[in-house]
């Protein structure tokens, strides 16, 4: 791999480290002043847990970050996940904690890689960020791949539904999701040290998994902070057949025919795989992480770094009844690619991280604050078939991202930016279906909000070069692509805003999308690129309204969204390699959409109430040709009713899939199906609410479900019932 450019951008970013740090004695006047209220132990109005308390804006609806705009309407579906509800839809893979939002489903291609799909959208329309830049793994580039993410030692995460190209880059045209950790410290803590920890098991999947944080003040300026996590399961318990109803009458099909021509082996082992059930096979994972870092708190400004491991291990369940051929041709070429084609296919990743964090207070002039975000990583990703090495991937990547945040002097408010990206990719093996390639992208942002009155504009745009470069074809793409977007709200009071926001987006498509061509033997695939793609774009319609209206807080969302260009991965019907052929395409697109949530109370005395809360959504997608577009999640809905006391909260939830019969070429109908959930979480220490210790029951009628965008979702259904305990510690 070519280490020459990154070396030249580390030594940039450290320089600029530097700087900034050098820059901070001239703060400290101000800073020893401003110290004490940010060290939260004189504020008599602060929450319990004072180090990971966030700013709430009306009604206690969590802001989330954006360049010095107040709400960021622009970005209407957004949503954010505290720690109470990251445990209690606790899973290894970020797609699954999110799945009960509406607008929102996953990949759920294994239990040990599970990507965020949102509305409608996923893979490189979706970005998933480490508090504002790159998770730099290499998850978008096949739902095999796992996000390198542990949502146990996330403080919150931030869903962004929507065009959030406009703040996080083209690979983000459909959303985003912003995970905010805790490697690096802004606060430091009234006491001595601050401990976050959490600990869970389960019975569908035998999961046993502990996770802990530490941070530790030394001085008044100066924070240490550790963490870690272990996590580890069994194969996936699941109701009934693995197999979907299609595939199973396909492979009794395969059976009958083979024992007619007297092959009762071969008979024998199709009807197996036809009547597995009660399990998944080789869905088993084990992940460990461990990350270091600190924190300089000069008053209002901070600063910091930090450095990370993140190593997993996990199966990847084979489609039942598939064989994996490569040999050569003729009988001898046959019998070794059976072998090989029993193998099971396991995945290791590691990956090495390093963060800066700097936020600079500039006082009263134009520009209030200087936010500067970079990270490096180097990643590697192996394929195995049995105990042997199949295709080996690594990424070196480093992304940098600085903002200029406004003063609220003039007529606006908001802030300026850069953004900078570069990817060095390389894979190695039998099936290195992806040729080495380069990936640079530069961008420039910026963000305004006008009026504080009942009447608001709100403005957003971003222009972004992108280079793509594969040396060993001789070809190089490069592409420049501008998204904007404005934003009218109406706000009747602090309660209600409405409005309607307009876009347009660009995205540049990626290496995997120009340069793949050969076989995939974690999907099962033969996926094929065109060198020729265009620029995708879309132009984004939405109206939305949102607030608390008579103790009732409710948020809706319509949106339309009209695609040139857009890029697609379908399949043909052909194979190669005894894969079945995937190819990249390109044509208009048309994604029509609704989805709301709805909360208000139905009893409350104080120290008892009952609260009933309700979700929906709903996405149509049709290309060009008046086909549907590929693994588009179907009508769904979530009912729940939770009573809530001082100590204990119960709550039970339906979760609805329609059936999903608007399928593209060579897809299957997904059945529809119900899940239902109960849930206990239990506060025993009356003096801090911190401690947390929940028993939940999903799935309890033990339904088999599977997510109509998953790849995998005829061999791959949903786990059955499971019974998770977990405890959650901050003091």
């Amino acid at each position: 791999m070519s280490t020459s450019p990154m070396k030249l951008i580390a030594s940039r970013i450290a320089m600029t480290a530097v700087l900034a740090v050098a820059a901070a004695p001239a703060l400290a006047e101000e800073a020893a002043q401003e110290n004490q209220t940010e060290s939260g132990a004189q504020d008599k109005d602060a929450p319990e847990d004072d180090l990971h308390s966030r700013a709430v804006d009306y009604q206690g609806n969590i802001i989330v970050s954006a360049a010095g705009l107040e709400q960021l309407d622009i970005l209407a579906g957004t949503s954010v996940f505290e720690a109470e509800q990251i445990q209690r839809n606790l899973n290894g893979q970020i797609g699954e904690v999110l799945a009960k939002l509406p607008g929102v489903s996953a990949t759920s291609f294994a239990p040990g890689s599970s990507r965020p799909v949102l509305r409608g959208f996923q893979g490189e329309r979706v970005r998933v960020l480490v508090d504002g830049i790159g998770t730099a793994d290499v998850s978008n580039t096949s739902v095999d791949h796992a996000t390198s993410i542990d949502p146990l030692t996330a403080e919150r995460i931030e869903v962004l539904r929507g065009p959030a190209v406009l703040l996080y880059g083209s690979q983000a045209i459909g959303g985003a999701v912003n995970v905010i950790d805790k490697r690096i410290p802004t606060r430091v803590p009234a006491e001595g040290f601050h401990l976050d920890a959490l600990v869970a098991a389960d019975t569908a999947s035998d999961l046993r998994t502990a996770g802990a944080s530490l941070d530790v003040p030394i001085g008044d300026n100066f924070v240490l902070h550790v963490d870690g996590s272990w996590r580890e399961t069994g194969d996936l318990e699941i109701p009934g057949f693995q197999v979907g109803p299609e595939l199973r009458a396909e492979l009794l099909e395969e059976a009958a025919e083979e024992e007619a021509e007297g092959e009762l082996e071969e008979a024998a082992e199709f009807r197996e795989a036809a009547n597995q059930e009660d399990v998944i096979p080789n869905s088993a994972s084990e992940t460990y992480t461990i990350n270091g870092g600190f924190g300089v708190i000069l008053g209002g400004s901070t600063f910091g770094a930090s450095v990370g491991y993140y190593d997993t291990n996990y199966g990847v369940p084979t489609r039942p009844g598939a064989g994996h051929h490569h040999g050569e041709e003729g009988e001898e070429g046959e019998e070794e690619g059976e072998e090989e084609g029993e193998e099971l296919v396991t995945i290791a990743l590691q990956q090495v991280r390093a963060d800066f964090k700097g936020d600079i207070a500039l006082g009263d002039g134009f520009f209030s604050r200087l936010k500067l975000r970079a990270g490096y990583s180097d990643y590697t990703h192996t394929e195995f078939e049995g105990d042997e090495v199949g295709t080996t991937f690594d990424s070196e990547s480093i992304e940098a991202r600085l903002e200029l945040t406004q003063n609220e002097t003039g007529p606006s408010r908001g802030g300026f930016g850069i953004q900078y990206r570069h990817r060095d990719f390389f894979a190695e093996g039998a099936e290195a279906y992806v040729p080495p390639n380069v990936t640079d992208q530069f961008a420039v942002f910026g963000l305004q909000e006008f009026g504080k009155g009942p009447f608001q504009l709100e403005l957003a745009a971003r222009y972004e070069t992108t280079s793509v470069e594969a040396s060993t074809l001789g070809i190089e793409r490069d592409f420049d692509t501008f998204s904007g977007a404005a934003g009218f709200i109406y706000e009747a009071d602090e309660a209600f805003r409405a409005g309607v926001n307009l876009s347009r987006a660009e995205r540049a498509p990626s290496a995997e999308e120009l340069f793949s061509d050969g076989p995939h033997i974690a999907t099962q695939a033969f996926e094929i690129g065109d060198v020729d793609l265009s620029t995708e774009s879309a132009w984004g319609v939405e109206a939305f309204a949102r607030g608390t209206v008579g103790g009732v807080t409710f948020s809706a969302a319509v949106f339309n969204q009209w695609f040139d260009d857009y890029i697609y991965l379908t399949e043909t019907g052909l194979e190669e390699d005894d894969l079945p052929v995937f190819v990249y395409l390109q044509q208009d697109a048309t994604y029509f959409g609704v989805e709301g949530e709805v909360s208000f109370p139905l009893f409350d005395t104080g120290n008892f109430g009952l609260i009933a809360d309700f979700n929906g959504s709903y996405i149509n997608a049709e290309l060009g040709d008046g086909t549907n577009v590929p693994r588009i999640p179907p009508l769904s809905f979530l009912a729940g009713l939770e009573a809530q006391t001082n100590a204990f909260d119960v709550r039970g939830e339906v979760q609805w899939f329609a059936e999903q019969d608007q399928i593209a070429a060579f897809e299957t109908p997904t059945s529809d199906f119900a899940l239902v959930n109960f849930l206990v979480a239990w506060r025993p220490l009356a003096n801090n609410e911190n401690v947390f210790v929940q028993l939940s029951a999903d799935n309890v009628f033990d339904v088999n479900g599977r997510r109509h965008a998953s790849f995998t979702k005829d061999f791959v259904p949903l786990a059955g019932r499971n019974i998770r305990a977990s405890v959650r510690l901050s003091f």
